[in-house]
């Protein structure tokens, strides 16, 4: 949705930018699934990833998915770098904190998913920012 603004109504761009953008969005939404898997299916009935039982959530399961969400990532950065730079900043900052969301949500086992709600802790998030804005002061995302 914002995308259409980054580019400042410029067609050609936005055009060229979409398919990484549907893929940051995807990503986004995945890793949020994840994240609160916990809460869909176990207090509200709900699943968005309809192939899966995750009353037999496997290690080979997830691995799947998280395969799903990784070229998401990597589509996604293809166009990050190529957005317009007052836009690039906040996206990628956005990016960059749903990756480490992500890389967590790797690390843990199928069964904790199911127990706890993965999160960065604000002193993480704040790192992320720093590094971020430096990356983006130097031209060097």
């Amino acid at each position: 949705m914002c995308l259409y603004v980054f580019c400042d109504g410029d067609k050609e761009q936005y055009e060229a930018l979409k398919p990484s953008a549907q893929s940051l969005g995807a990503a986004f939404q995945k890793v949020n699934f994840l994240r609160d898997v916990k809460a869909d299916y176990q207090q509200l009935n709900r699943t968005y990833f309809p192939e899966v039982d995750f009353g037999n959530f496997t290690p080979d399961i997830k691995r799947a998915i998280e395969q799903d969400i990784q070229e998401d990532f990597a589509k996604a950065y293809q166009g990050i770098v190529k957005l317009p730079v007052k836009a690039r900043f906040g996206v990628y900052v956005a990016y960059k904190y749903y990756l480490s969301l992500f890389r967590k949500i790797k690390r843990a086992q199928p069964a904790s998913l199911l127990s706890n709600r993965i999160s960065i802790p604000n002193y993480s998030k704040a790192f992320i920012l720093m590094r971020a804005g430096l990356r983006s002061q130097l031209n060097i995302l």
